[in-house]
């Protein structure tokens, strides 16, 4: 038997926080701490003896108080961020500032009235006081980040209350390797990290192998751009991988982990670390986990921050200490590892879906989503949608619901105009592809996404409006994936950088289409003869635009024009007579005298002069210089 009772931990927590008539959660996640959200927590506690109000931090529950007052992760709706929410009413305050705070305890904690202003408002404007009846939260089916923006991150006796490393110690305590191992794979779960590998056919492969040791590795090097799934489960709710990671531990006979993180994510690390102490400390991890004499420690790594450590052989040669460069496969890394030794690597979130699968049961898991897609999905809804942030969805769900319902709509550039024209997603950021208005109803898994030419990837979701030009998009992604190539391989290191020169060619108006065939023969190249994961998925998407704009390259190529105004080269300004005042300013403003004219005869622009940077079109007052 366990050496620690996590009942009687739950029941002390449980009675403990019960006392309190309010819980006022302040979000300390990346996005809200840079907004002020600590300034807001410390507020809370200046003013508590100054307004009579008794508050409690959250770590020193025995002083007692009227409301307990914690700090989460990340709770999803970064846009509206900083939040405060206060349990358990639900009551869910977005854009709080610091000047707020006296008023949220003087009228919601005091008195138990909602302050109106500082609410959500739907499209169309309607104040909505409680967390789960807004859709952002609504529409989602929360499984993975469930206690993400509940918990206080930094309190393992709360994620305990929660039935927190309940199904590592039946693990550890209760089955056998294989028992986890067929649990695991009757749920169908597929690796999160992007490729959608089963993950318990990794581990039934790497629990054969005869090893006097062997290593669990949580990767949590995520570098897309535009991704940041895997960071708020590390600071939202650590614990939950180093359940996941026990758990796999015991699946393959495994006795030590590590968790690497890329050094841009401090936060993460911190939380890792105090997660790691605190589990050391209760006796889940050790030398003789939850009393069972089996061993099992975690080491927090910190990685550079090259993205190609994403890949499970440079990572592995990065804790190593040597340069993070990707080996040919095979062997596996479940084969071969770590040191030589058997090793799996999951990302954090597969390792913390692993609690949550035996906590619900593999069939009742393998419900959600589809037949060949079991489970939820974390995604980043970033981009030109009027709801960006977290979100946990099943598979199946289409990107109408997630835009639409989740992401409340399209918007343009400025943020304004909900219902703004949609041109496409890209979904799984330099590795994945574009999704267009004909896949807006379409499934969204692993296999629907691979027939069509794009990927789950990590989870990167980057809505696009029609003033988005798909040729600069290309660009983007191709800019960094040349930049994080690791060298190793030829064809990756010099075919990325010359299908960079392609692109800017384009954007720039030096192209012909013999450029368009060349860049297309190149991406098929870099696809199939690079080494890894990289190389292979830089060239997607400049593939998947070529595939459903190809017109929009045309255009740049033949017509020397942007369709959108994006690309400076290839903009052409004129004025518009009706619209213009003949106010002079633009002529002064242009900073090589290329607009003509005089306030009796009207102004026009010398289209040989123009340097297209766009200062007459910020000066006019009037909207009256526009694209040709």
């Amino acid at each position: 038997m366990s050496n620690v009772n996590l009942e009687s931990i739950a029941t002390r927590y449980n009675e403990s926080a019960g006392k309190f008539e309010h819980s006022v959660v302040v979000c300390a996640g990346t996005g809200c701490i840079a907004n002020g959200s600590m300034d807001i927590y410390n507020r809370f506690i200046e003013l508590a003896d100054e307004k009579d109000y008794r508050i409690t931090v959250a770590l020193k529950r025995e002083e007692g108080g009227d409301s307990l007052l914690k700090h989460s992760g990340c709770q999803g709706f970064c846009q509206k961020g900083p939040l405060v929410t206060i349990y358990p009413q639900g009551i869910f305050y977005t854009h709080v500032k610091v000047e707020d705070v006296e008023e949220i305890i003087e009228k919601t904690l005091k008195k138990g009235e909602v302050i109106e202003r500082l609410l959500f408002r739907d499209i169309e404007n309607t104040p909505i006081a409680h967390q789960n009846e807004i859709p952002f939260y609504s529409q989602q089916k929360r499984t993975t980040l469930k206690l993400c923006g509940m918990v206080d991150a930094e309190d393992i006796d709360e994620y305990v209350s929660h039935k927190g490393y309940r199904m590592a110690e039946r693990a550890v305590l209760e089955m056998n390797q294989k028992e986890i191992c067929d649990e695991i794979s009757r749920s169908g779960l597929r690796g999160r990290g992007g490729g959608g590998f089963p993950t318990g056919f990794k581990w039934e492969l790497a629990r054969k192998q005869e090893a006097s040791q062997k290593y669990i590795i949580c990767n949590g090097d995520e570098g897309d751009p535009g991704a940041f799934m895997d960071r708020c489960l590390m600071e939202g709710n650590p614990h939950s991988v180093l359940e996941g990671m026990i758990i796999a531990g015991q699946a393959i006979g495994a006795t030590e982990g590590y968790i690497y993180v890329r050094t841009e994510y401090p936060l993460a690390v911190k939380r890792l670390r105090n997660a790691v102490r605190e589990a050391e400390k209760l006796g889940f991890l050790g030398d003789s986990i939850f009393g069972s004499g089996k061993a099992f420690r975690v080491n927090v790594f910190e990685g550079a921050g090259a993205f190609v450590c994403g890949e499970e052989t440079a990572l592995i040669s990065s804790i190593e200490g040597r340069r993070g460069m990707p080996m040919p496969k095979p062997p596996y890394p479940a084969q071969k590892g770590l040191y030589g030794k058997p090793t799996i690597i999951n990302n954090v979130e597969t390792l913390s879906s692993i609690p949550v699968i035996m906590q619900m049961g593999a069939d009742r898991y393998a419900a959600l989503g589809t037949d060949k897609s079991s489970g939820t999905k974390t995604f980043a809804l970033t981009g030109h949608v009027a709801n960006t942030g977290l979100i946990e969805v099943p598979f199946g769900t289409t990107l109408r619901q997630i835009i639409t319902e989740i992401g409340g709509g399209v918007v343009n550039d400025d943020g304004s105009n909900v219902g703004a024209d949609f041109k496409a997603v890209q979904i799984g950021g330099p590795s994945g592809g574009c999704l267009i208005q004909e896949h807006m109803d379409m499934p969204l898994d692993y296999d629907n996404l691979l027939e069509v030419g794009a990927m789950v990837g990590s989870g990167g979701l980057v809505v696009m409006n029609h003033q988005t030009c798909m040729v600069q998009i290309a660009r983007f992604f191709m800019q960094f994936t040349q930049n994080e190539s690791c060298g190793k391989c030829v064809v990756c290191r010099e075919g990325t950088k010359q299908m960079l020169n392609l692109l800017d060619d384009i954007i720039s108006g030096k192209a012909t289409m013999e450029t368009l065939d060349l860049i297309e023969e190149l991406a098929h190249t870099v696809q199939v003869a690079s080494l890894c994961g990289l190389g292979k998925t830089a060239p997607n998407p400049v593939l998947s635009t070529l595939k459903y704009f190809r017109d929009e390259y045309i255009e740049h190529i033949v017509n020397k024009r942007c369709p959108t105004g994006q690309c400076a080269a290839l903009r052409s300004f004129v004025i518009d007579p009706v619209l213009c005042k003949k106010c002079s300013l633009c002529m002064r403003h242009c900073p090589v005298g290329a607009i003509g004219g005089s306030r009796e005869t009207g102004y026009v622009i010398d289209q040989e002069k123009c340097i297209k940077c766009g200062a007459c079109v910020d000066a006019c007052k009037f909207k009256a210089i526009k694209l040709a």
